[in-house]
């Protein structure tokens, strides 16, 4: 049987026979769906990328808001649009390795103050010029001066300068700094002409595609860019069109019928469901993503210590892992950090659910009254229903939560981190030190609990320094405690990225970094023939 139906896969990859016939001979002879596809998207990788076709997606999460300047993406479909036609100076591997990208060679100081990165020669922006250390200089300079409002500022600001040095960039660091290749796989550092100081949101990189549609809140369309330095190892499709679906149903119902390929965020309460559809698989991956709810430690009420920690005791974390995520996650504690970071420390106590703690710390807090929490279908898949559940967990302790259903156009640049409590979602970064600094350095414009903690701030530059990597770990777990018993961030669950794809697709490799393969499933997958 094993070797029938590896023979019938291989002719399917070639396009010798349909995929129909495939799953057909596959059920007779007792094989699960499950295993059949596996089968089919083995064959396909050994047959090789296709080449050709337009490869729809559909995701939620974009805005009729949303800007094509890398600085401001704030959602997972300016995400996407950006991982297609721009580039940053290295990527990372699905177990975290640095791999070159814009950048092929890098090298530090022995005390990691001093890095310089060379830059690839040969790299054709999609308006014709020629990529220079000049391009990678300007493009830093513009996400780290002081008028940006870059996602990538937090960490930006730990650079001292930048310069060109022939064909070479060289960063001197305030302070020395391990990570600092990693910081520069930030997705909001695609290097643009003349670092998109001429045109910020033309959308002009050195990425596999080009931009051909924007309709923010709609759709976007890029188009194979001819040109492309690295040739054919990426954008197998001709042409990959984003197609805008906020609505978990219509998303899920675009698949089923075949108008979009692959989506991205899968309620986990339909995954069952969505199993049952001939041809379409469910792609989870678990990572650093995580769910949060966000107060502002500077806003009252929630300025007061005792009613943040009231808020964190009145949360059932393990109902909503069961009742959200349904087994496609973990219980988080209050701090944004898991086992997928290598100097996580698992020895910090757990919080419970707890209504005598809770009520305790909420009567000090001398609050009364409701609080308002906002929340929204597009703030993470099963969002609405969370909020339903901590409202009850809450009431338990005597603390009324009054719930808030936001609109999702509009959700990212009104209501998060503007609003004093919402949730949110994170997908975490590539270290640590990446993390804390793009979300908890006071100085971050991405510092969305307005945490301003200057004993932790100068643990991270402390952590950074530190070259010891014990060391190095027993001062991040000093600053996971602060976070978690001082911060204004609600960690209730870590959860899997669990993306959906259809009969056609080819390619498909899980990525624990981000949904979608990291962001690079359009660029990387194919339509098979």
């Amino acid at each position: 049987m094993s070797q029938e139906l590896q023979y019938l896969s291989q002719q399917v990859a070639l396009g010798r026979s349909s995929r129909r016939d495939f799953l057909g001979r596959a059920a007779a002879l007792g094989v699960s769906a499950a295993l059949a596809n596996t089968l089919l998207a083995s064959a396909a990788m050994a047959a090789g990328p296709v080449k050709g076709g337009t490869l729809r997606i559909g995701l939620v999460g974009g805005a009729a808001t949303d800007s094509n300047d890398p600085a401001t993406f704030a959602s997972q479909v300016m995400f996407h649009v950006g991982r297609c036609w721009g580039e940053e100076l290295l990527g990372t591997t699905l177990t975290g390795e640095l791999v070159p990208k814009l950048a092929t060679e890098w090298s530090s100081s022995p005390d990691a103050k001093v890095w310089t990165f060379k830059i690839r020669k040969g790299v054709q922006f999609h308006n014709g010029k020629e990529m220079t250390a000049d391009d990678v200089v300007a493009t830093m300079e513009r996400h780290s001066g002081p008028a940006t409002k870059s996602g990538a500022l937090g960490i930006m600001r730990g650079i001292d300068s930048i310069k060109r040095n022939g064909d070479t960039v060289v960063f001197t660091l305030k302070q020395p700094n391990a990570d600092m290749p990693y910081l520069l796989t930030d997705y909001h550092l695609l290097i643009q002409p003349n670092g998109g100081k001429d045109a910020v949101t033309a959308a002009i990189g050195t990425g596999p595609y080009r931009l051909v549609t924007n309709e923010p809140g709609v759709r976007h369309i890029v188009a194979r860019f001819a040109n492309y330095w690295a040739g054919s190892v990426r954008a197998h499709a001709e042409q990959v069109e984003f197609v805008v679906l906020n609505d978990s149903t219509a998303r899920t119902a675009a698949l089923q019928s075949g108008r979009v390929h692959m989506i991205n965020r899968v309620d986990p309460k339909v995954v069952d469901l969505i199993k049952r559809v001939p041809g379409v698989t469910i792609q989870a991956s678990s990572g650093r993503a995580h769910y949060v709810m966000v107060a502002h430690c500077n806003t009252a009420p929630f300025n007061n210590l005792d009613l943040r920690l009231a808020l964190k005791f009145a949360v059932n974390r393990q109902e909503m892992v069961d009742k959200i995520l349904r087994g496609f996650g973990s219980v988080g504690n209050d701090f944004p950090i898991n086992a997928a970071y290598p100097l996580f420390s698992n020895d910090i106590e757990q919080r419970a659910f707890d209504t005598d703690k809770a009520a305790f710390h909420y009567k000090k807090s001398g609050h009364t009254g409701s609080i308002l929490l906002r929340t929204s279908d597009v703030a993470f898949p099963g969002a609405v229903d969370a909020a339903s559940l901590y409202q009850t967990s809450a009431a338990k302790a005597g603390i009324k939560l009054e719930i808030k259903r936001e609109p999702g156009d509009g959700y990212w640049s009104e209501v998060w981190n503007k609003q004093p409590f919402s949730m949110s979602y994170w997908s975490g970064r590539a270290t640590q030190d990446q993390h804390y600094s793009t979300a908890f350095l006071s100085t971050s414009d991405w510092n969305d609990t307005r945490f301003n903690n200057p004993k932790f701030d100068q643990m991270l530059m402390a952590a950074r320094a530190e070259l010891n990597q014990a060391k190095r770990k027993a001062i991040y777990r000093d600053m996971a405690v602060i976070v978690r018993d001082e911060g204004g961030v609600i960690v209730p669950m870590f959860n899997d990225t669990v993306d959906a794809t259809g009969p056609k697709v080819g390619g498909f490799i899980k990525n624990p970094n981000a949904e979608l393969m990291g962001g690079f499933a359009a660029s990387e997958c194919w339509l098979e023939a």
